[in-house]
């Protein structure tokens, strides 16, 4: 019994071991491709090594292309118009491509390998994005799972964004991977603070970036990241403002908020802030003098699940039940929305109830 046993043990070994060999094989000769030229936005040409996502492939260049996960598939943010040389589209991209971006053409580019000669297009705004080799210059706790990282600018040494945008953040090799990843975070700053860029990084259970920054990330180390990168910034206009986050989505709206204080903003604006208990909320004191700066600023925290201990006195329920009996007539008010995906779907959908149109709605969504 014993040796029948070993026997089926030791032909299931060779038999990966000789699939794995061929997998090997498989990548060294079918996966060659050889060198491959890709032209941009018919004014830029250059040649590469085929095989790789063409994503990874632009970083490799200098052009970089926003990702919220990093190359994973999951966000659907690495999009490029692929005019030529794409190839049918694979149904990892189809879950992010909708009937009008079909029709030009448009690529989930993590997911689409270099092959063949490309032809592509992208916003000239992303030749303007930059790599900068930062050095942190403080790391502390703002939760029991939320770390601030701030890191300051080395080379180049400024840095130029809009109040609210990301930047891509480069985690080393590690245990948990075995090659540079990247992954975005909002910036905290006010973009005045050229030199520095703050960052909120709440810790993911097995997150390649989170994990290596909760870890393994001290004062002193170098950080590469790349950027500025996104459309969640405040829109000029003389609405209402309707702020609403939980968790790290606190990073954008501190910075938008901390520029309207530094402009003498006289707008309306009311932020929302949802966490889970007492020991979830952060920057509680900041946000209450922004409040006797701002005068028309108001900051309405909630806890969802107070606990005996936490003594809460303010709002309590899920955020969007707050939203509700709070917000009032939204018809002439325009909203920016940062959390998880769930929870920015059900907030869109309580805006909408309130009478603001789709279009009023801006948010970064996590995945």
């Amino acid at each position: 019994m014993i040796e029948t046993l070993l026997i089926s043990v030791l032909i299931i070994t060779l038999i990966a071991s000789v699939l794995a060999l061929l997998m090997v094989i498989a990548e060294a000769t079918v996966g060659n491709y050889g060198v491959v030229k890709i032209t941009i936005n018919d004014s830029k040409e250059f040649e590469v090594i085929g095989g790789q996502p063409l994503l990874k492939t632009l970083n490799s260049e200098g052009i970089f292309i926003p990702s919220a996960c990093g190359g994973r598939g999951s966000c659907g943010l690495c999009k490029v118009q692929v005019l030529e040389g794409g190839g049918n589209y694979l149904p990892t991209e189809l879950p992010w491509i909708n009937d009008e971006e079909r029709k030009n053409q448009v690529r989930i580019s993590c997911q689409l390998k270099v092959k063949n000669p490309l032809k592509i297009k992208i916003p000239e705004e992303l030749f303007l994005v930059k790599e900068y080799t930062t050095t942190v210059e403080s790391i502390r706790d703002l939760t029991h799972d939320i770390k601030e990282v701030v890191l300051a600018l080395v080379d180049p040494p400024h840095i130029e964004p809009k109040a609210g945008q990301f930047v891509q953040f480069q985690v080393p090799e590690y245990e948990l991977t075995d090659e540079p990843v990247y992954r975005a975070y909002s910036m905290a700053t006010v973009p005045s603070n050229n030199t520095h860029i703050e960052l909120q990084i709440r810790l993911v259970p097995n997150g390649i970036c989170t994990t290596y920054v909760h870890k393994y990330l001290k004062v002193g180390d170098t950080v590469i990241v790349n950027g500025p990168y996104g459309e969640f910034f405040l829109r000029d206009s003389d609405k209402d403002v309707i702020f609403i986050a939980g968790g790290s989505g606190m990073a954008p709206i501190k910075s938008i908020l901390l520029d309207m204080a530094e402009k003498k903003s006289r707008r309306k604006a009311t932020y929302f802030f949802g966490a889970r208990t007492g020991k979830d909320l952060f920057l509680i004191e900041e946000m209450r003098e922004l409040e006797k700066e701002m005068e028309n600023f108001t900051f309405i925290p909630a806890l969802s699940e107070p606990t005996p201990e936490d003594n809460w006195t303010g709002e309590t329920g899920l955020i969007t039940e707050v939203v509700r009996r709070l917000a009032g007539d939204a018809t002439n008010s325009e909203a920016y929305l940062c959390g998880s995906p769930g929870m920015i779907d059900a907030c869109i959908h309580v805006l909408h109830d309130l009478g603001m149109p789709e279009e009023s709605v801006y948010f970064d969504k996590f995945s």
